[in-house]
C-alpha cells in the first residue's frame, strides 16, 4: 500500500528566543509547543526562517513548558538569530486509506511564542 508525506505538525511563527553556536545541535522548543504541535522530542523538524529564507533540518529538545523558549543550537545558529521568526514543521507518512481522516496539526503563537490558535486546516488565502 502507497503512503505519502503529509504536513503532521506545524509551529507557525515563533520568534527565536536564543541562538547558541557552542551547543549540542538541535532547536529548545518550549513543551506547550511541542504537545500543541505533536512534536515529539528528538523528532526530526525542518525550520523556515521568514526573516533570511534559509531551510533547514535539525530534531527538537524539550524547553521548558511555558518558557517560549525558542533556541537554535549547533551549526544551526548560523541559520537563525535571536528575534528571527521561524516556521517548525514536521511531516509523517500517512497511508491513502488514512488520508480521509488525515488532520495536521497547526498552531499560532503571539509575539511571545504563546499559543493563540490552534487548527486542522490552513485557511484558504484568495488573492484579491
Amino acid at each position: 500500500m502507497s503512503s505519502r508525506t503529509m504536513l503532521k505538525g506545524k509551529i507557525h511563527r515563533v520568534t527565536t528566543t536564543h541562538s547558541e553556536l557552542h551547543y549540542e545541535g538541535s532547536c529548545a522548543i518550549d513543551e506547550a509547543l511541542l504537545a500543541a504541535a505533536d512534536i515529539r522530542e528528538y523528532e526530526q523538524i525542518d525550520i523556515y526562517n521568514v526573516n533570511n529564507g534559509e531551510r533547514f533540518t535539525t530534531y527538537a529538545i524539550r524547553g521548558t513548558r511555558g518558557s517560549g523558549i525558542i533556541s537554535v543550537n549547533g551549526a544551526a545558529a548560523r541559520k537563525a538569530a535571536a528575534g528571527d521568526l521561524l516556521i517548525i514543521a514536521s511531516y509523517g507518512s500517512v497511508s491513502e486509506s488514512e488520508l480521509r481522516q488525515f488532520q495536521p496539526r497547526l498552531v499560532y503563537v503571539d509575539a511571545r511564542n504563546r499559543i493563540v490558535s490552534e487548527r486542522a486546516a490552513i485557511p484558504c488565502q484568495m488573492a484579491a
